[in-house]
């Protein structure tokens, strides 16, 4: 019988096997490091795909995103013949998915099955856009796509490969700035 890091024993799985200890959470037990600030995702991904090929135990490793916020894009206007469209096209896509499960299970005339379910479902989805639109009453004219977007990305890792890492990632920016 193994022992855990609190001195508990671990009894053996169904197996007779001593499961491993679970990997630390990095991000809530506090038992990571800031190795390296990058200011967006990309360059931060960039440095653990560098260290991923320099053998680095990446598995010690996250990406962790500060200063959150959450960013609307607005898309354009929303009318009620627009939120019609977008309704008749999700719901000739819904027409098309049921028509084909209805279509397996049929002999003969599959193809006017799918076209009534496209056609039924696009009519449906258009009545059913409009009318949620139109029940708003004008508060949300508009169409948008929400992202949320962090400040700062911070690569960290556990503390007995923190020093390592960070030697590795000096190397990676004095290649990236022509120095070495």
């Amino acid at each position: 019988m193994s022992v855990s890091d609190s001195g508990t024993p671990i009894p053996p799985g169904p197996t007779g096997d001593v499961p491993a200890a679970p990997p630390a959470d990095l991000t809530e037990t506090g038992t990571s490091v800031t190795v390296a600030s990058y200011p967006d995702y990309q360059s931060a991904q960039r440095a653990v795909d560098y260290l991923s090929d320099n053998q680095f135990p990446v598995e010690k490793t996250a990406i962790i995103g500060t200063d959150l916020r959450l960013v609307e894009n607005v898309l354009g206007r929303l009318t009620i013949a627009r939120a019609a469209l977008a309704g008749l096209a999700s719901g000739a896509y819904f027409g098309f998915f049921i028509g084909l499960l209805l279509g397996i299970f049929t002999d003969g005339g599959w193809l006017g099955i799918m076209l009534s379910a496209i056609v039924i479902g696009g009519i449906w989805g258009a009545i059913f856009g409009a009318l949620a639109h139109a029940l708003t009453g004008g508060r949300r004219d508009f169409t948008s796509r929400s992202t949320l977007q962090a400040g700062q990305y911070a690569v960290t890792a556990t503390p007995d490969v923190a020093e390592q890492g960070r030697q590795l990632l000096v190397r990676l920016n004095w290649q990236a700035s022509g120095a070495a």
